[in-house]
């Protein structure tokens, strides 16, 4: 047995070093992206995972993900974060949620507002900066996002709705993200005929959270309307945001198993990564007695890098030493991709909805 290993690992040379087989160490070998062989999203990402650098992080988040898809006790909640709707990422998230792969989403409110935009039938624009600066901008209406434009008339129409719903609201009952953003959702499926985020959310039930709810479009409709309720002496609605983290906090407590999809990073991804500390605490500090519960899957797509410290840019494995993940020793599965989300975000859902079946039960 001595002498086969020996053998297997080759022989020592004149400098020392012993070079091995990489057949017989069962390293697993990569390939040329053949186009001519690539004929779906699928194929095409399957090619580009036995690649190398971020072509093949992009095919091994989807194997991850596709794992999240096809695990029956596994939540998967999804964190979005950057201006992915006015980057018309919209419908991917629809089928994301249509599909049943996401359960939950945890979001920015910008990113739910500018989306609302979109499922009311408005549109967003190209930025030619030929035609018109940043003052010029202003002054007309538009606001830029990098090389998109949101017109202010899009937003005053966001707050019509939203105050439409405010209106309706008994001022008994305490008003947190979930709630208003399911109240949207019943909205559009009432008055709209195209898809849209929490349109989708609504009609499947999934829980949309908007934890920095104050830092966005809707918050800030929502304080124009209670500024209005002040001024007309009506009874104020009352924001909660802990109904917001309770109700996160009980739903990831009944699961089985849970998993994490991720594009972009800040509040939405700390949020929803901290429920594993929080029931840790509880436990330890003796305020209920509950098991581990850290996520056992992750995909996340965000350029960010580590080195600024910053918890967007956190790896994984340093969110495993605050107890959010199961280490990949103990069987966790973790993919990070270090990518544009408009690039990689459409490769990677794309592959999976074809590899579990999603567009042909649509046809």
């Amino acid at each position: 047995m001595a002498k086969a290993k020996k053998k297997a690992a080759g022989v020592k040379t004149v400098t020392g070093r012993i070079l091995h087989d990489p057949v017989k160490d069962k390293l697993r070998p990569i390939f040329p992206l053949d186009l001519s062989k690539c004929r779906t999203i699928d194929q095409l990402v399957r090619a580009m995972g036995d690649t190398a650098y971020t072509a093949r992080q992009v095919g091994d988040a989807a194997d991850v993900l596709e794992a999240m898809a096809r695990d029956k006790d596994c939540f998967v909640v999804m964190t979005l974060a950057g201006a992915l709707t006015v980057g018309k990422m919209g419908l991917v998230f629809c089928d994301l949620i249509e599909s049943g792969i996401v359960k939950a989403v945890v979001s920015t409110g910008a990113l739910m507002a500018h989306g609302l935009v979109e499922a009311t039938g408005l549109s967003h624009f190209r930025y030619d900066p030929s035609k018109m600066d940043d003052n010029e901008l202003f002054n007309a209406g538009y606001n830029r996002v990098y090389d998109s434009l949101e017109p202010e008339t899009n937003l005053d129409h966001v707050e019509e709705v939203v105050d439409s719903i405010l209106e309706q609201w008994d001022d008994k009952e305490i008003v947190c993200s979930w709630k208003l953003h399911r109240r949207i959702g019943e909205y559009l499926v009432k008055n709209t005929k195209g898809r849209g985020i929490l349109k989708s959310a609504y009609e499947h039930n999934v829980p949309v959270f908007v934890p920095a709810f104050s830092d966005s479009e809707l918050g800030i409709d929502f304080a124009l309307h209670k500024f209005g309720r002040q001024r007309d002496l009506r009874p104020l609605l009352r924001f909660d945001p802990f109904e917001d983290f309770e109700k996160f906090a009980d739903t990831m407590m009944a699961t089985k198993k849970m998993g994490i999809f991720t594009v972009g990073g800040g509040v939405p991804r700390n949020w929803s990564q901290q429920f594993g500390v929080y029931a840790e605490l509880m436990a330890r500090r003796g305020y209920k007695n509950l098991p581990l519960k850290r996520y056992a899957y992750g995909v996340r797509i965000c350029p960010e890098p580590v080195h600024w410290g910053g918890l967007s840019g956190s790896t994984y494995t340093e969110a495993v030493s605050w107890g959010k993940f199961v280490p990949p020793e103990e069987g966790g599965k973790l993919a990070e991709v270090f990518e544009d989300a408009t690039v990689a975000l459409p490769l990677v859902v794309g592959a999976v909805l074809e590899r579990i079946g999603y567009f042909k039960n649509r046809d």
